[in-house]
Order: C-alpha cells, then sequence, then structure tokens
C-alpha cells in the first residue's frame, strides 16, 4: 500500500474463478472480491488495479493487462478499440470483444441463471439464441443507431474509459452496413462539428424493395441536421394465426426502437408465439406495458382483432406515445388504446373495458417494471404475463414479486440481440396459479 492508502497502479496476478455481471469475471486478491474486465473463468492474467481503490474498499476493479494462461473461450478482439487499455483499446461499446460468440452466449446464460436464482428465488436453465448472421460476422454490424460526442477537434470520438481523452473514430464496427454506408454518404468521419457536441445517426434496416431515400436521420445535439424526423421502420414476415403480415411503424429520429437489425422481429415473434399459445379462448383483452412506439401494440391489436374484447397501451414518452398512436390508425386498429402516462399511475384509473386482462406484456426500460406494477399486474387477475428484459438483474427482482403474487416462472428463453457486450434481451413468461 502507498502512504495514502490508494492504488493507483498496483499489479497482481490472479485467477479467474467464474462469469459476473456487467461483462466482469470475479477473482480474489489479498482477501477480497476483486471484478475483473477483459478476463475468462480458468484464466491466470495479470491484472492492473484500478485508480484510487483502497483497503476500506468491500471490493475492487481491475483490468487485465497480460494472459498469462488463456481460456478455450478467449480470442483476438475484432475491434481494437473497444479492448483492454493496455492493447490500446478502452473505448467501451463491447466489453465481452474478447471472448468466442459461443462463448459470450454461455457467459450471458451463466449470468441469468445466477440472478434468476439469487434474486428471483427460482432455478433456471436459460436458453441464449444467437441471432442469423451475428456468428459469421463475429458479432460486429448490427446498431441501427449510434452515439458518439465530438472531440476537441470536431471529429467523432468515443471516450476512453477512466479519463476524459476522446478517441477519434473512423469507423464503428458494430454498426450495420447500411449506416456506416450513409455515414460515408455524410462525411460523417471527417468532422467539422462543434466540440462536444453529440452525434447520433439512425437508420433503418431496408427490406426487400425498399429504397432509402431520406429515411435516415443524422441529429446534433438533438437537432436534426440532415434526413427525416420520421423515420419508417418495418417487420416481416410475422406470423398472426394463419396468415403472414409485414408490420409497418413510423419512430421519431431521436426515439426508442429496437438497436440491433433483427430485433424487432425477434421479440414480436417470440410475444406474438407465447401470445398464441397461451390465450387460446376469445374474446380476450390485453395490455402492453411500457409500449414504446408501439412494436408490439400493432401486433396484439391485430391478434386481438381476431376476437377480443380490446387492447390497452401505456407509455411515459410522449412523442412515443403519438407514434404508436398514427401506428395503430395506419393499421386499421382504431379500437386499440394508447394512453400516456407513468405506467403505475395510469393502471389507477384503468377504464372498466380493461380492467381484467387476460394477456400483459410489458417491455420495461432497464431498471425494470418494478413491486408495484408487478402487484398492479397481479391485482388486475391477468392469466398471463410476457416480461420482455433488457436486464437479467431487474428481471430476477420482479420474477420474485411475481412469484410472490401467485405467478409461476414457465418459460424463459434469451436472445443475443447485443452480441460483444454483456447485455442480453429475455422472454418470461408467467401463468396465475392461485389468486
Amino acid at each position: 500500500m502507498s502512504n495514502d492508502d490508494t492504488r493507483t497502479q498496483d499489479e497482481r496476478v490472479v485467477t479467474i474463478e467464474r462469469f459476473a455481471d456487467q461483462g466482469r469475471c470475479v477473482a480474489h486478491c489479498d482477501g477480497r472480491v476483486v471484478f475483473v474486465r477483459f478476463a475468462l473463468p480458468g484464466e491466470k492474467v495479470r491484472i492492473r488495479l484500478d485508480p484510487g481503490l483502497s483497503d476500506s474498499d468491500r471490493f475492487w476493479t481491475a483490468e487485465v493487462i497480460e494472459v498469462l494462461e488463456a481460456s478455450d473461450l478467449r480470442v483476438t478482439p475484432v475491434w481494437k478499440l473497444a479492448g483492454p487499455l493496455a492493447q490500446g483499446g478502452g473505448v467501451g461499446g463491447a466489453d465481452l470483444i474478447h471472448v468466442s460468440m459461443p462463448g459470450q452466449r454461455k457467459w450471458k446464460k451463466d449470468v441469468i441463471d445466477q440472478q434468476m436464482r439469487r434474486l428471483g428465488g427460482v432455478d433456471t436453465d436459460v436458453t441464449v439464441h444467437a441471432v442469423p448472421g451475428d456468428d459469421e460476422a463475429q458479432g460486429l454490424h448490427w446498431r441501427t443507431r449510434i452515439e458518439l460526442i465530438a472531440d476537441e477537434q470536431g471529429r467523432p470520438s468515443m471516450r476512453r474509459r477512466g479519463s476524459h481523452e476522446r478517441v477519434p473514430l473512423d469507423d464503428m464496427p458494430l454498426a450495420t452496413t447500411e449506416l456506416l454506408g450513409i455515414a460515408r454518404q455524410l462525411r460523417l468521419w471527417d468532422g467539422g462539428f462543434a466540440p462536444g457536441s453529440k452525434i447520433r445517426l439512425a437508420v433503418p434496416k431496408l427490406h426487400g424493395s425498399d429504397k432509402r431515400g431520406e429515411n435516415y436521420a443524422l441529429s446534433i445535439d438533438g437537432r436534426l441536421r440532415r434526413g427525416s424526423q420520421g423515420l419508417d421502420e418495418s417487420v416481416e414476415d410475422v406470423a398472426i394465426g394463419d396468415t403472414h403480415r409485414t408490420l409497418g411503424y413510423s419512430v421519431q429520429a431521436d426515439g426508442f426502437w429496437q438497436v440491433h437489425r433483427e430485433a424487432p422481429h425477434t421479440l414480436v415473434d417470440a410475444v406474438l408465439q407465447v401470445a398464441q399459445e397461451q390465450i387460446t379462448s376469445a374474446p380476450h383483452t390485453i395490455w402492453d406495458l411500457y409500449s414504446g412506439s408501439g412494436l408490439f401494440t400493432q401486433a396484439l391489436g391485430l391478434l386481438v382483432g381476431r376476437g377480443g374484447n380490446g387492447l390497452m397501451s401505456i407509455e411515459g414518452a410522449p412523442a412515443a406515445v403519438r407514434s404508436a398512436r398514427r401506428n395503430l390508425r395506419h393499421a386499421g386498429l382504431s379500437a386499440a388504446e394508447a394512453k400516456h402516462g407513468d405506467v403505475s399511475r395510469t393502471l389507477r384509473s384503468v377504464p372498466e373495458r380493461y380492467l381484467h386482462p387476460d394477456l400483459v406484456v410489458l417491455d420495461p426500460p432497464r431498471s425494470g417494471a418494478k413491486r408495484q406494477v408487478c402487484r398492479q399486474i397481479a391485482q388486475s387477475g391477468a392469466k398471463v404475463v410476457i416480461y420482455v428484459a433488457c436486464d437479467p438483474t431487474s428481471l430476477a427482482r420482479d420474477t420474485r414479486t411475481l412469484l410472490a403474487e401467485g405467478y409461476a416462472l414457465k418459460d424463459l428463453q434469451a436472445y443475443d440481440l447485443y452480441p460483444n457486450t454483456h447485455h442480453v434481451e429475455s422472454v418470461a413468461v408467467f401463468r396465475r396459479t392461485r389468486r
């Protein structure tokens, strides 16, 4: 230890024990837990402790600077800038860039099962499904939206972890080839932006005979610079009953939309499959909570249209609700009701026709739905709950609440919609077993 009780450049050799969340692994050092970035279980590695740690800390954090004995799951980072600091990386955005694609899914499965057991109180054996094309692309070229910051010379950049340094970019390997094409067309990498400005480029995936036109958006500090404020998105080949449909959406350029090029289709397909399996008798009523621009709402509305009482969606972002209402009208689903407001507060005054849903679909933010909303869902008497989760920890906490409220976890699937990162999307199905 140094005289000021900090370890600014301390190095250790440790053996990595197991996966942990947030893209880190667990080791032990000097009698305490160390969460290590860019490590893998079973490896012997040299690590550097993060600056500012002291003996009074409950745990330490560190990063690999040298691999002494490598795991079979380790690969050379295909995007060096996102790798370890010691190898010239550190920009973030791809914290599993050192792991093979099968290894990433193993890691994500382990974390989900850990969190569900520890926080959810239930044993699971989840399958993490790969998205077609991602393994072949080594987990690159999937993002339809990117966000960058202009450095002091006005060039697109990303911050290097642990410093104020902004690393200029001339490429973004996680972005789709379509987005990269628009970036080149707009001469994005040439810079010319005001230092510190926030740069966002959104480029929807093209389908079939679609033409690009102005269907993209370059925004600077939240203001549209080039392209269109309203973007056209579509989800093709959606199975509803015996028919297959293409669903069209209009979304705001700065609004939320699933970022992986195949995420909308993957998740809509997963939710609809469960909905049609679990809700077998009509009429039925459905709630769609945290509904965004209506990704699920439109598909569920078509399902309800086959013999239901009604569909109510709730979303807190005003622009997203406007988009959802427009999308429902264009789909001929004028009977579906898209409500604006905080989910919990809105559920305190549900119109009578929606009071007792047969099915509730929810896709909450990373923080989860939390206890109050889970209890309100239970109080509604909903027979089936489909929970779409982007964070295993929040899902596990909400699972414990739903189990206590009389539901059983009937199925859990996960989808690797964020390759080369620790993030993962899950779809959990709960069925009421007691009141």
